[in-house]
């Protein structure tokens, strides 16, 4: 989006997905917030900025012309893009009585704050908004995949969970009430919580089990139609490449993939992967059997019917763009092996066509009154 709204870098946006399509990707996560920081969507509490929701227009019909749809997230932990940071900013300025980053999930006014966006610019503005370039209505629009109520949501004053849980059933169901058409899920990192202490032993360390997060408790709050996972080996095990890395990402795919089929009886993706070139002992090769490991766990679980949905690779980059990276950029044209290696598994999995059977017969079984997809056949 932020691309987009400059005209002199919006060629790079038309790039990356052309160069995502010719490997078989199919499925895009990106954001639909930038708040109160530079080229900011919202600008203030309910205050956007047009030019910047027609940046947003033009990347959901690029995508749409390569074929892509897209997990669009509502916001951020982190204070990348303003986030979490940003609105208990807005709740000071305002006169609250805010104490830490994580009054987020709590204060009502910024709860308000959220579902404001969420109502007011996202679903009441987007939803209803007609594409300025493609000219579709965005709650028609079969190109959205799903909505991602946090990118990687911590509530790191609580470690029962309590608080985040009740902040994902008031928001699941809310969003889920607005847009019954699209998919909804949490833009979780996949920690198991101390209401599944057996479970903590796949975590990547202690620290884990003390952020708040509760994977399976988590997702199953109605409204959450799949399960979101992220894997960092190198950020939570160890900085130095080492083949543990391997291992935990099997044993942690593995974990969560059983747990949605043993207890929440729906897909999982691994929505963000992958490993930084500012890693010591960091080598392309190793990158490579990074992913072909994500990947063949996956195909492991798609040839047994299994609930393992699909990956996406942190992160994808257009050429000339080495002043954004964080370390995990790939730039498809001069990582020709990797290229080949996505290129491969992606034609060996169907990555996300099983999601919405998988979901209606959750949805069946739960027997909650929130409509199926009308776009499940086109899914």
């Amino acid at each position: 989006m932020v691309f987009a709204a400059d005209q002199s870098t919006r060629g790079k946006v038309s790039e990356v997905f052309r160069q995502a399509s010719s490997v078989g990707l199919t499925v895009c996560r990106t954001w639909a917030f930038n708040d109160g920081q530079y080229r900011a969507l919202q600008k203030s509490p309910s205050v956007y900025d047009e030019g910047v929701f027609k940046a947003l227009d033009f990347v959901v019909s690029e995508a749409k012309k390569y074929k892509i749809r897209l997990i669009l997230s509502l916001t951020n932990n982190w204070d990348a893009y303003g986030g979490k940071p940003q609105y208990v900013k807005w709740g000071k300025a305002a006169g609250l009585n805010l104490t830490s980053d994580d009054d987020f999930f709590s204060h009502p006014t910024l709860r308000s704050y959220y579902k404001a966006h969420v109502k007011a610019s996202v679903f009441n503005t987007v939803l209803n908004r007609v594409n300025t370039v493609s000219n579709i209505t965005y709650k028609d629009d079969p190109t959205i995949f799903a909505w991602e109520l946090m990118n990687e949501p911590r509530c790191t004053s609580d470690p029962s969970g309590d608080k985040l849980q009740e902040w994902i059933e008031e928001m699941a169901v809310y969003v889920k009430r607005i847009d019954p058409k699209h998919l909804v899920e949490i833009g979780l990192e996949g920690f198991y919580g101390i209401s599944t202490p057996n479970k903590t032993q796949f975590n990547p360390n202690t620290y884990a089990q003390q952020v708040g997060n509760d994977f399976i408790r988590n997702h199953q709050v109605l409204g959450i139609d799949f399960a979101s996972v992220h894997i960092y080996a190198d950020s939570w095990v160890s900085q130095a490449i080492s083949n543990a890395h391997i291992e935990f990402t099997k044993s942690w795919m593995q974990a969560h993939i059983e747990d949605a089929e043993n207890f929440l009886n729906m897909p999982v993706v691994f929505a963000e992967f992958g490993v930084s070139a500012k890693d010591p002992g960091y080598n392309s090769s190793f990158r490579d059997t990074l992913i072909s490991t994500v990947y063949k766990t996956l195909l492991d679980s798609t040839k047994k019917g299994g609930s393992g949905g699909g990956s996406l690779l942190w992160q994808l980059f257009p050429e000339g763009t080495d002043y954004m990276d964080d370390g995990y950029a790939v730039v498809l044209s001069k990582s020709p092996s990797t290229s080949n290696i996505l290129s491969l598994h992606s034609k060996r999995l169907v990555t996300f066509n099983s999601l919405c059977s998988w979901r209606c017969r959750w949805g069946c079984k739960k027997k909650h009154d929130l409509e199926v997809s009308p776009h499940q056949d086109e899914l």
